[in-house]
């Protein structure tokens, strides 16, 4: 019998890559979102405002699905409108999916901020030790990935439905008009950064640099979510997930650098924010759009500085481990630099960078 999936948030990042993974695996996949960007071939689309619990419930209360993904949120100015705002997303998909009586399981998928912290107190009390593991548990204070599971796992109970949380680290995949991208901002910096001559500087922290860390692949993750759902290993069950490998920035940075042909500057030590220099970079942009005609013109659509610089910019090791995963029996794994490098070939076969 087919297994018939909504993904939530499925113009992003990580909806995008899992609905191209269930589609090749014979699901039947429908997307809710805002509508800003199509869907891929092949998934039927909703429009809806998540916020809105009667415009959601009328647009999913009958789709009959069998397996709910959820890949979306909504910044807010503080972490308690985070809470509140995402916290009802959650309820608001939830709750008619629940009393449908056809939900099988449900995924969300959340972040490593479960271990860091909010945004707004980003690493700012003491931070567990690395490598995170899931037995760790949660940090003090408001954090919205906390009121998302709260949400998840009350509506479980109540419908009687199976629950998963995936927590990725900084996520790589294909999504042009995503607000947290880094694979696409560091493939615009270098292209930049080609173009007019300028140095290919690393932007965060010596921390990072000289740290250990790791990444997740877009279809990683969509691997484990589809895995999470259809085994009971995987059930009732929060799981890091990341490539499996781990790197230095001080190695991946030149990597990147050689595949734009292009020379990484020395790193000093110092943070040097994308954010603060990149304001002007919206000309510069359109004008290599124009001179290599490229799809996409607006900066804004393919680049979010100020994520990547977050990201980048973390004052301490950031590392996590899997061997929960792996022992449940989800044994995938992703080369890293493999991944920046598909990626930024798939940005010049779609004309969203130069050649």
């Amino acid at each position: 019998m087919q297994r018939k999936a909504l993904v939530i948030g499925i113009s992003g990042v990580t909806g995008r890559a899992l609905s191209e993974h269930l589609l090749k695996q014979g699901w039947e996949v429908h997307g809710l979102s805002r509508g800003r960007t199509e869907v891929i071939a092949g998934c039927h689309s909703i429009r809806a405002d998540l916020t809105d619990a009667e415009a959601v419930s009328s647009a999913i209360t009958d789709l009959g699905v069998s397996h709910v993904f959820l890949n979306a949120w909504s910044r807010q100015a503080t972490e308690q409108e985070n809470c509140r705002v995402n916290g009802d997303i959650v309820r608001h998909v939830l709750q008619p999916l629940g009393r449908s009586g056809r939900l099988e399981h449900a995924a969300l998928v959340t972040g490593l901020k479960h271990y860091l912290g909010p945004f707004e107190a980003y690493a700012a009390g003491e931070v567990p030790d690395t490598p995170f593991r899931e037995s760790q548990g949660r940090q003090p204070g408001a954090n919205f990935y906390y009121a998302q599971e709260d949400e998840l796992f009350a509506a479980a109970r109540e419908h009687g439905f199976s629950w998963s949380v995936h927590r990725p680290h900084t996520v790589i995949g294909y999504a042009p008009g995503n607000a947290m991208n880094m694979g696409q901002t560091l493939a615009v910096y270098a292209s930049l950064c080609k173009a007019e001559g300028k140095p290919f500087i690393f932007p965060g922290s010596a921390a990072q640099w000289n740290g250990l860390t790791d990444m997740t692949d877009a279809d990683q993750l969509a691997s484990q979510l589809e895995w999470a759902g259809t085994h009971e290993a995987g059930r009732n069950q929060a799981f890091n997930i990341v490539n499996g490998d781990v790197f230095r920035w001080r190695w991946m940075w030149p990597a990147l650098a050689e595949y734009f042909g292009i020379e990484a500057a020395p790193f000093d030590g110092r943070v040097r924010p994308l954010e603060s220099r990149m304001q002007q970079a919206g000309d510069g942009w359109r004008q290599l759009a124009q001179k290599h005609d490229l799809k996409q013109p607006d900066i804004g659509q393919l680049a979010t500085w100020w994520h990547t610089d977050a990201d980048l910019g973390r004052p301490m090791e950031v590392l996590t481990d899997m061997s929960k995963s792996r022992k449940a029996g989800f044994l995938d794994y992703r080369c890293t630099l493999d991944s920046f490098v598909q990626l930024f070939e798939r940005l010049r076969q779609e004309q969203l960078i130069p050649r």
